[in-house]
């Protein structure tokens, strides 16, 4: 493996999603020395989302770096509207973003001395040495893994990137928030023949967006999609998923003829890099812990953004629309100063609670 000479910067940031971009401009525009890396592509955990699916929060909240975000038919943005939108603003500030380069190590005295970084680009091992160093590498790593029989076959999958594959198809749909909700509209949508287990016996609202709740219910009610609320998957075979009870007193054991299932049961933090830097982790989501008038971590001069503070959510809390001031915070502790005027962006403060 090739090894880079030591790059010296003032900031070193990890994750190149929409808080970490918006942070990016406020440094770059108080002229800081800075150096950008990303283990995939931009915005890379939104390539995840579906296809066409559209974000929870209106456009205002989630544009970044005082650029507007404006979408054809006035209403909140799609996916591939937001990756353009992303795209664009990378491209109008002209920010140096490293992608597909991981950090593999960090190392420091803990005591606020530089930053070690190590990275891997290739067959290439890069070395930087930073004095502040900023995590905004989101909450959603890796799904939610249920750890049954089964769950690695084939026709099995944790993602939902479009709805054709299951025209015509018996499809099994495992959870009862937003994704799986929005994944059993599209497939019935679609042709599939969708059926939907949830270990509720009833959706929350707070967890579905508002527009969706009302169909789900009235297919549920009208049986164009078969819910089992209250189970929950314990063995998945070739052409069946086997459901026991989550109710109490339990219900039979139910065996449901599956060509396809989904399991949409939510997404966990990989805190490799939290423990590599020494970062201590709280609470029942494993957040880090930090200033929230800094948001500088246990770890003096390292930063956390965006929905990373969150740790793995359970109940979501950190959203894109009320990380933005994150930005504002980091950049002041960094510099001592606030960004220019308009340059982050004022929803969570605007707004108060966030739409999402």
């Amino acid at each position: 493996m090739q090894t880079s000479p030591i790059h010296e910067a003032n900031t070193l940031i990890v994750g190149a999603g929409p808080i970490g971009l918006e942070l990016a401009v406020a440094l770059k525009q108080a002229g800081v020395d800075y150096v950008h890396l990303e283990a995939g592509q931009l915005a890379h955990t939104i390539t995840w989302y579906p296809k066409q699916a559209r974000f929870f929060s209106s456009p205002e909240r989630i544009a970044i770096a005082g650029v507007q975000l404006v979408t054809p038919d006035q209403t909140k943005a799609t996916r591939e509207e937001y990756l353009a939108y992303l795209r664009g603003v990378a491209q109008q500030f002209d920010l140096p973003i490293n992608t597909f380069e991981k950090v593999t190590d960090i190392k420091s005295d803990r005591k606020g001395g530089p930053f070690q970084i190590v990275s891997k680009r290739g067959r290439e091992q890069r070395n930087y040495l930073a004095k502040h160093l900023v995590l905004a590498i989101g909450d959603m790593h890796m799904p939610r893994m249920l750890h049954i029989p089964g769950e690695d076959l084939p026709h099995v999958s944790h993602y939902f990137d479009e709805p054709n594959m299951f025209f015509g198809k018996r499809l099994m749909i495992v959870g009862g928030r937003n994704s799986a909700v929005e994944a059993a509209l599209r497939c019935n949508r679609a042709g599939a023949h969708v059926s939907l287990s949830f270990r509720q016996a009833n959706f929350d609202p707070t967890a579905v967006k508002y527009w969706l709740l009302p169909e789900i219910e009235a297919l549920i009610k009208h049986g164009q999609i078969t819910f089992f609320p209250s189970t929950r998957p314990v063995r998945i075979t070739q052409d069946a998923v086997e459901l026991v009870s989550t109710a109490q007193p339990p219900q039979p054991k139910r065996t449901v003829p599956a060509d396809f299932v989904l399991l949409l049961t939510g997404y966990v933090q990989d805190t490799t890099l939290f423990d590599l830097a020494g970062v201590r982790l709280v609470g029942e989501n494993q957040a880090p812990e930090c200033d929230p008038e800094t948001m500088m971590t246990n770890v003096p001069n390292l930063f956390i953004a965006g929905t990373a503070a969150a740790g793995t959510q359970n109940r979501f809390r950190l959203f894109i629309e009320n990380c933005h001031p994150h930005v504002t915070k980091i950049t002041r502790a960094i510099t001592g100063h606030d960004p220019a005027p308009g340059l982050v962006n004022p929803a969570a403060k605007q707004y108060g609670l966030p739409e999402s």
